[in-house]
């Protein structure tokens, strides 16, 4: 998976202003919206014209992707999330990009099902670890489905980077489903996301990773003193930097 991943993030990333991005979306929908906020935030323009061309699918009927990894009960969103590449592609799009960092356990599902590059928000966030600070430990904030299905763990090695998760991780599960429930911003629910950074920093991380896009929706949120790399951020400014043609 890795090395089509790569690929798809670097050798086809060759759109100019006219270039159509497809979002699998939904997941939730609140981290879709603030993905879309950030694209436009993100992008230089000066009229309506100059902004990124965005088909999205914000289903948030996709299948629990907690209920599947890590309960074991539900059914896989594969062939959900292949169902909507597919509906984008011949919708017209260049290229897609999926705002959810364990839904992309699917990504292979989604890019056989389609012709596209599917963007791949881990390689992408990852490397802009090693941009920042090669060589780091870096503090995982994210839903325990990711650790358990070792997602990162794929893209580490070649990069030089290590990986550390919370000691407890369900506070961290709980604050992503206050978002869920539009209680992200709430003081509780901020203190507990803060808490969660401050103990990988004392553990020893060098740079905290928001893994998880719920936990992009409440960033401003979230007090720390080391370096912060919000994969939402990085995919938005990826996709505006592309829609210019860099």
């Amino acid at each position: 998976m890795n090395k089509t991943a790569n690929r798809n993030d670097t050798e086809a990333q060759h759109p100019d202003r006219h270039t159509t991005v497809g979002v699998l979306g939904g997941m939730g929908p609140d981290a879709t919206l603030t993905f879309m906020q950030r694209v436009i935030d993100a992008t230089p323009a000066e009229d309506d014209i100059e902004h990124v061309h965005m088909l999205v699918d914000n289903n948030p009927k996709v299948p629990s992707r907690i209920k599947a990894l890590i309960e074991g009960t539900g059914e896989s969103p594969g062939p959900t999330i292949a169902a909507m590449a597919r509906r984008l592609e011949q919708a017209g799009t260049d290229f897609l990009v999926m705002p959810c960092n364990t839904a992309h356990y699917y990504w292979q599902d989604a890019q056989e099902a389609v012709d596209i590059p599917v963007w791949h928000i881990v390689a992408m966030t990852l490397d802009e670890v090693v941009r920042q600070a090669p060589g780091a430990k870096v503090g995982m904030l994210c839903s325990p489905a990711l650790r358990k299905i070792g997602l990162y763990e794929n893209f580490i090695e070649e990069r030089g980077l290590s990986l550390l998760y919370p000691e407890d991780e369900a506070p961290v599960l709980e604050v992503i489903r206050a978002v869920k429930r539009g209680q992200g911003h709430h003081d509780e629910t901020l203190a507990a996301f803060t808490r969660a950074a401050d103990e990988l920093q004392h553990r020893g991380a060098d740079v905290l990773v928001l893994a998880c896009t719920e936990l992009s929706v409440i960033r401003d949120g979230l007090t720390t003193q080391i370096p912060v790399v919000d994969s939402v951020q990085v995919l938005a400014e990826g996709v505006a930097a592309a829609a210019e043609g860099r």
